[in-house]
């Protein structure tokens, strides 16, 4: 019996299945290639969403700030302890002079306060923040939109532009001064008689 012969289309068998293979390597690498695209891009907008955040939120300053507070205590305490080593080895006259200085106690310690200082603030600002907007709702309770700066061609009562508020404000502002002037000239008065 004879062997068959093939035709010689046999070797392009195995380059098809190459070129085949080689198709989806592409196609893996762009679908890997747009996929970290998406995942950067949606990094940069939490970013950016994170640092607008931060601009305008004290609480999230506050708890960025807590993070560092932690930090700087065991700063402090490990400056402290080394310290009172140092004193304590000195003191038994088991160490004669002082070898490698160590951290600075009282440099921590006062970034340490720095940052209890800088909550203080945070927070004390975001209490501030929170009743002027009690107030606000309390004694202008009109819708404020603040990005527009013409009157609405149909614009509600219940709404005002942020030209409008400014305006009230000052308004408001002006009465309260006479008021003041008032009570002030009323015990003068009182005072004189």
């Amino acid at each position: 019996m004879s062997m068959p012969v093939f035709p010689s289309n046999t070797p392009q068998v195995p380059q098809a299945m190459q070129q085949v293979q080689q198709q989806q390597q592409q196609q893996q690498q762009q679908q890997q290639q747009q996929q970290q695209q998406q995942q950067q891009q949606q990094q940069q907008q939490q970013q950016q969403q994170q640092q607008q955040q931060e601009k305008l939120d004290n609480i999230s300053k506050v708890k960025t700030q807590v993070i560092q507070l932690k930090e700087s205590l065991s700063c402090v305490l490990r400056a402290a302890s080394y310290t009172l080593q140092q004193n304590h080895y000195i003191d038994t006259g088991l160490l004669k002079t002082v070898e490698i200085p160590g951290p600075r106690f009282e440099k921590t310690i006062e970034e340490f306060f720095s940052i209890c200082d800088q909550i203080e603030y945070n927070l004390k600002t975001a209490i501030e923040c929170q009743q002027q907007g009690l107030s606000s709702q309390r004694y202008i309770p009109l819708m404020v939109y603040p990005t527009r700066t013409e009157p609405l061609p149909a614009q509600e009562l219940s709404s005002l532009t942020y030209p409008q508020y400014l305006s009230t404000v000052r308004s408001q502002i002006s009465y309260l001064k006479e008021i003041q002037e008032l009570l002030l000239s009323a015990t003068q008065n009182n005072s004189n008689e």
